[in-house]
């Protein structure tokens, strides 16, 4: 990860990208205006995790280089660029702390505070979390759109809880545009959020309540919070949507313990996630999910999966 970290920090993805094809290495090294011994190290072992590829020519993209072009709509750099922080590696190093019988979240261990305290007392670590989510809604709705499209099927209005900076909301308004969106979260995140035609930032605690609309959409929030703070969330979106025609969409990993699935371990990496930077939270099974939403009043759901980490849970009142 550090790594990687450095070279999007040094823009060799960029400089790649500019040149529009093989890259001698002196060109990239003075492009970039670095030490020829060093880059070249780096160089070689991003070429041995095919990250980058090296031909005759000089240094070319891979698809998985392109992914860490800092402003590329598909680009995963902001979430590299989080994870690999010293704000959320110190966590890592306290681990063992929230594991214990009697011990204490890991990030409250090396900060004092939890994470959502510390990014509302620190706008650049705010930014960050905001990019890195918005990162994942890059990802994660097309594939809901394309994988699932009835899941929007009758609605109109639609509230994103805890919807970061609008990205994911902006990306369904502009791909169905019938639906009328609320962004809503806390008020610090919702007040550095760009206008989006279709979406309104609505500023407010979601444990208190909720806009009303259609349907409520929560994408990565629920996973992190304990079972309790779930329900309670998940009632007060409940509360927010019709009785008759409303519905609750849930996108978040479902954890299939025996599943040979490829992303079965990205999924568990994410629960370890969970465990180093949040409070309670974890990622779910089936059944877990089950569970909190029967609590939570929802009388049945369904889940699908879609070509992503996360599956699509629809719950109705």
């Amino acid at each position: 990860m550090a790594v990687v970290k450095c070279a999007i920090q040094l823009g060799i993805p960029e400089a790649l990208e500019a040149h529009g094809g093989p890259a001698a290495f002196h060109d990239l090294s003075s492009a970039l205006g670095c030490s020829p011994s060093a880059l070249h190290r780096v160089m070689r072992f991003l070429v041995h995790r095919k990250i980058l590829k090296e031909a005759p020519a000089g240094y070319l993209q891979t698809p998985l280089s392109r992914l860490l072009l800092k402003n590329d709509e598909k680009s995963m750099a902001a979430l590299v660029l989080l994870e690999s922080s010293p704000v959320m590696l110190a966590p890592w190093h306290c681990l063992s702390d929230r594991v214990l019988a009697n011990g204490s979240p890991a990030f409250e261990s090396t900060h004092g505070e939890d994470i959502w305290s510390y990014a509302e007392e620190n706008p650049g670590h705010s930014k960050l979390i905001n990019d890195a989510m918005a990162c994942n809604a890059r990802v994660a709705v097309p594939a809901i759109v394309k994988g699932c499209p009835e899941v929007f099927d009758g609605v109109e209005s639609m509230v994103d809880v805890g919807g970061g900076d609008g990205t994911a909301l902006r990306l369904l308004v502009e791909a169905l545009p019938w639906i009328r969106g609320i962004n809503f979260d806390l008020p610090h995140v919702v007040s550095v959020a760009l206008d989006c035609v279709g979406v309104e930032h609505v500023g407010g605690d979601m444990f208190a309540s909720v806009p009303k609309a259609d349907a409520a959409y929560l994408m990565c929030v629920l996973h992190d919070w304990d079972d309790d703070e779930c329900i309670q969330v998940l009632r007060k979106c409940k509360e927010a949507i019709p009785k008759d025609k409303g519905k609750v969409i849930i996108v978040e990993a479902v954890v299939e313990e025996d599943n040979n699935d490829k992303l079965e371990f990205v999924r568990l990496m994410m629960d370890m996630v969970m465990m180093a930077h949040t409070n309670k939270g974890k990622e779910r099974t089936s059944k877990e999910w089950a569970y909190v939403l029967s609590e939570s009043g929802f009388s049945r759901h369904t889940i699908k999966n879609v070509k992503a980490v996360q599956s699509v849970i629809e719950a109705y009142p």
